[in-house]
C-alpha cells in the first residue's frame, strides 16, 4: 500500500473498501447498474413499460433514461416500435447488448480492484503492531 493508514484503525473495527461505477458523458451519467438492468429487462419484456415497472420504477423515469441513453450515443440503444396490432414496443439494438458486455467486463475488473484494496488494507490492520 502506497500511504499506510494501519495507525489509524481501530482492532475492534472491520473495514471495507467499496464503490459503485458508473460511465460520465458531458457530467452526467451515461451508463451504469440502473441502465444495464432497465436495458436488460426491455430485452426480456420488450416493453420500457413492463420493464421499468419490473424494477419498481416510474415509467416516465425508464423514458427519460432511455431517451438520455439514445441522445448520448452515435446509434440507438432502444428503438421504440409505435403501435400497431400488438401496441408497439421496444427493443435493444446490438449496440446495447455490445455496451452491456463492456460494462459487465468492466465491472469485474473494478471488483478485483476494489477486492485487492481491501485485502490491502485487511493486510495492514494484521501487521498493525499492538
Amino acid at each position: 500500500m502506497a500511504t499506510s493508514i494501519r495507525h489509524m484503525l481501530k482492532d475492534e473495527l472491520q473495514y471495507v473498501v467499496r464503490g459503485t461505477l458508473w460511465i460520465e458523458c458531458e457530467q452526467e451519467r451515461f451508463f451504469g447498474p440502473g441502465r444495464v438492468e432497465l436495458l436488460q429487462r426491455i430485452d426480456e419484456t420488450g416493453s420500457i413499460r413492463k420493464a421499468a415497472a419490473g424494477m419498481g420504477m416510474s415509467y416516465k423515469k425508464a423514458w427519460a433514461m432511455v431517451t438520455a441513453l439514445n441522445r448520448q450515443v452515435q446509434r440507438p440503444l432502444v428503438v421504440v416500435k409505435v403501435g400497431g396490432e400488438k401496441g408497439g414496443g421496444s427493443i435493444i439494438t446490438d449496440e446495447a447488448r455490445e455496451l452491456i458486455t463492456y460494462h459487465s467486463q468492466l465491472r469485474q475488473r473494478f471488483l478485483a480492484f476494489l477486492e485487492k484494496e481491501a485485502n490491502d488494507l485487511k493486510e495492514s490492520r494484521d501487521l498493525k503492531p499492538k
